[in-house]
């Protein structure tokens, strides 16, 4: 499963008053594991920049003078996208503006829907808290992510970010693997061992009552829809493991 988890910076907050994108940042995953081939471009954005945008991001219009537009790089940016999940954080700011560049550069470039699904991040982190701060910084510190060099917005940046969170959200990094060949650590060939002698008394069993049967539903439906396909947990649930 390949993912793309996608951010922007743009000149402003409406592609419809011709605001324009001026930074692009995805970190790419296989199979829950970053690869490292990511993709970094800060744009020409042929326009003045917001204010209020720019004290968000702090992009100087000066630094952006000499690179590339946006139709300089559509091909290599949708060649990269293509076939994958994107991943972002309230998905219809980005796809907005991914769209309205592609529209300019003409009908036959179509719409980011039809290079890539989409999972919207916020939407997913709402229906896991609901009532609460699910911003980026808020799932940061409820998952434990460090953000402390998050002081401005920045694409690749928030991209990494996202996908640690994204991650946490959705069970953990796939990183601990348990096919054959695997060689444990060091560490963990070194640690001693505890062996526990003689008899153990019966073990008691706790049975999940219904309002837990009913929150591991509702998890294990947020793993399918962030797969795209029914989850390991469907297979232990029918055998009653």
């Amino acid at each position: 499963m390949r993912q793309i988890v996608l951010d922007t910076e743009t000149t402003g907050l409406e592609p419809e008053q011709g605001h324009r994108i001026i930074e692009i940042g995805c970190v790419e995953l296989l199979n829950r594991r970053p690869t490292g081939n990511n993709y970094h471009q800060y744009l020409q954005p042929d326009r003045e920049i917001d204010a209020g945008a720019r004290e968000v991001h702090g992009i100087d219009p000066a630094f952006l003078a000499d690179k590339p537009r946006f139709a300089d790089i559509a091909r290599e940016l949708t060649d990269y996208l293509r076939g994958a999940e994107l991943i972002i954080h309230n998905a219809p700011f980005d796809t907005a503006f991914l769209n309205a560049e592609l529209r300019l550069l003409g009908a036959e470039w179509g719409a980011i829907e039809d290079l890539c699904s989409v999972l919207d991040t916020l939407v997913l982190a709402r229906r896991l808290h609901p009532g609460q701060r699910n911003s980026l910084d808020a799932l940061c510190k409820r998952y434990g992510i460090d953000n402390s060099q998050r002081t401005r917005h920045g694409a690749l940046l928030d991209a990494e970010i996202l996908a640690d969170v994204y991650l946490a959200m959705t069970g953990g990094q796939a990183a601990l693997s348990l096919g054959d060949g695997d060689e444990p650590s060091a560490a963990a060939a070194a640690a001693p061992r505890r062996v526990v002698e003689g008899a153990r008394g019966r073990l008691r069993v706790l049975r999940a009552d219904a309002a837990e049967c009913a929150a591991h539903a509702e998890y294990v439906a947020l793993l399918d829809d962030s797969a795209g396909e029914p989850c390991l947990w469907h297979a232990i649930d029918a055998d009653g493991s």
